[in-house]
């Protein structure tokens, strides 16, 4: 009850935020390269006619989407890595780029199937292949719809990325719990974290609205 804010802390270890903030912005940014290809493939294997494929990407969508993002990435990080190789860093970019992956295809379903099927029978009948015909006529209708929902997919993403710090990636988060073991600021330090958070997605939200907007007129 006699806790008194002292936001001295936070100043004095701006360099130790600022080291933290760097590698949680890689793996975020890394995570949603890697996320949107992973998501595009699956989203059409999903409504592909070739049932193998259809089973592939549907059996990875249900088990990653049931599973923690949590548990995922200590068995990417302690089993898959022991194979791999890979660190920590790496680990983290893995295990958000395929739970997120799992959640854009299917948004990317979604998103192509709400495309009336007169589009791609009009398509085909130009003359068109099925890949041109996805490519060029398909998913950039469904890009314009599937916007708003891959933004908010996205977002999470960015928030999700404070679990790295269980598997030793030094990042935003590990920097605030570290700090709090030796400060005991918890409230200072917390805020000030999730002040940073706020601001990341809140221009990432910015950057899609104006997006939204672009293709709205040019639509």
């Amino acid at each position: 009850m006699g806790y008194q804010m002292e936001w001295g802390v936070i100043a004095d270890n701006l360099p130790l935020f600022w080291e933290g903030l760097l590698i949680t912005l890689k793996i975020s940014a890394m995570a949603l390269i890697f996320s949107l290809p992973i998501g595009i493939v699956a989203g059409l294997c999903r409504i592909s006619r070739n049932r193998i494929l259809s089973f592939i990407a549907t059996a990875y969508v249900e088990l990653i989407r049931g599973i923690p993002l949590l548990v995922l990435l200590l068995w990417i990080f302690f089993v898959l890595g022991r194979f791999l190789r890979i660190d920590s860093f790496w680990a983290a970019v893995l295990g958000l780029a395929i739970f997120s992956g799992a959640f854009v295809a299917e948004i990317i379903r979604a998103g192509i199937q709400s495309v009336p099927r007169g589009q791609m029978e009009a398509a085909r009948s130009s003359g068109m292949s099925y890949v041109q015909a996805m490519r060029l006529v398909i998913l950039p209708q469904a890009f314009r719809k599937v916007l708003p929902p891959l933004a908010s997919q996205f977002i999470i993403l960015i928030k999700d990325s404070s679990l790295a710090s269980v598997i030793s990636v030094v990042d935003l988060s590990l920097v605030g719990n570290n700090l709090v073991a030796t400060t005991f600021r918890v409230l200072e330090i917390w805020t000030f974290i999730a002040a940073v958070y706020f601001c990341i997605t809140f221009s990432l939200s910015q950057i899609v609205r104006y997006l939204e907007r672009k293709y709205r007129v040019h639509e």
